[in-house]
């Protein structure tokens, strides 16, 4: 992709200027993102993955003026049968379906229109299937956020927010006093860009025969809590796999006298245990290898059914919609595994870690061991074949 050229999808920014003016900084509100945008898949289709165990959904009902005078929400999680899910006829209750781009290839396709961030970021795309007055409340994301209309309208209510308090008495994070200070109608097509911590409340506007769909692409924001609690013990496995099996370090305290107060923590334990940290942390490789180890594995649930097929001339290799994979330095990291990575292969393999895909001359550039290598990402269902009529 080139960063420099302007994009439609941007408002006419690059994404060089976008990054610059508005990613975590303000919102971006572009009309006509994607010119005469169609939905990638029907409510109906949304609804069946709804009901498939492996996918996330969730049914957010809002009842509108309950005796007490305001709203009244009630939160489902999935999977739904088609019949639990209220008719669209019905107001005021929203379908959201995450990763949708995981289990169907043109909402993947979609998501890699945002691929000007890194993949280490980029998350899932959400879709949100609403009846009229459907919507999950005022509230904000950790996250950045861009929400694409697909079909139908939505009303969206938009504000930076100093008051961050929830209402403790419903099952959703809504705010309690929500301050919007923009409004704006998006229609199919439309897109709205929001930064982490910006508040927003969205609502399907009546309809014209065809439901309301908003797609949200969403951004991965690890904490420095789980990072930190993640790869402190991937990189205490890499030092563990270093060691000679038959002989780990162990803690030993020979000079341990008798005691009298056998509660109290040992210092030479909590020196030991000092020590060990610094162990694992003063390697930076180690550091790398674990994060990216970590920021490649798959969602939760997921799963990839081996591929029968062979490779052969004029066939290039794809990844799979499912695949992550990312690098840094000479290291390959692929669905949660490291791969090694040198002379005029890494040149290869991180084109088909940027590109997710070779074409079939590629391919054949490939070292015999290399090849190996990709050709059972391809047997495990990692990779898919495609022809390649051009030879690039």
């Amino acid at each position: 992709m080139d960063i420099t050229s302007a994009l439609r999808l941007l408002g006419g920014l690059s994404p060089a200027q976008f990054m610059r003016r508005h990613w975590q900084k303000r919102p971006l509100l572009v009309r006509q993102a994607i010119d005469a945008f169609k939905p990638v898949l029907t409510a109906r289709e949304l609804c069946e993955l709804a009901s498939r165990e492996e996918v996330e959904s969730r049914l957010v009902v809002r009842a509108a003026h309950s005796g007490k005078g305001v709203d009244r929400w009630t939160l489902r999680q999935g999977p739904f049968s088609r019949r639990a899910l209220p008719p669209l006829r019905q107001p005021g209750w929203t379908l959201l379906v995450q990763g949708v781009d995981l289990h169907h290839r043109a909402a993947h396709d979609l998501l890699q229109r945002f691929r000007f961030l890194p993949d280490a970021r980029l998350d899932d795309l959400m879709i949100s299937l609403a009846s009229e007055g459907g919507g999950v409340g005022p509230h904000f994301d950790s996250y950045d956020v861009f929400l694409l209309q697909a079909s139908g309208s939505r009303r969206w209510r938009i504000g930076p927010q100093r008051d961050l308090s929830l209402r403790a008495d419903l099952p959703l994070k809504i705010l309690r006093r929500f301050e919007p200070q923009e409004e704006h109608v998006l229609q199919a097509g439309d897109m709205l860009y929001l930064p982490p911590g910006y508040a927003h409340d969205g609502l399907a506007m009546p309809g014209r025969g065809e439901p309301c769909m908003t797609y949200s692409i969403g951004f991965r924001a690890p904490s420095r809590a789980e990072l930190a609690s993640a790869l402190l013990v991937r990189m205490a496995e890499s030092l563990e796999e270093a060691q000679e099996p038959a002989r780990p370090v162990l803690y030993r305290d020979a000079g341990q006298p008798a005691t009298a107060q056998p509660a109290v923590l040992p210092e030479a334990l909590i020196g030991f245990a000092q020590r060990s940290l610094e162990k694992v942390l003063k390697d930076p490789k180690a550091l790398r290898d674990a994060l990216g180890r970590y920021l490649s594995e798959p969602k939760p649930g997921l799963w990839f059914e081996p591929c029968d097929e062979t490779w052969g001339p004029g066939q290039g290799l794809a990844a799979h919609g499912r695949t992550r994979m990312m690098y840094a330095g000479s290291f390959l990291f692929v669905n949660g595994e490291r791969f090694q990575m040198g002379g005029a292969d890494a040149r290869w393999l991180r084109r088909l870690a940027d590109e997710r895909r070779l074409g079939a001359d590629e391919v054949q550039r490939l070292s015999a061991q290399a090849r190996l290598v990709v050709l059972q990402w391809l047997a495990d269902g990692w990779l898919t074949l495609h022809r390649d009529s051009s030879g690039q």
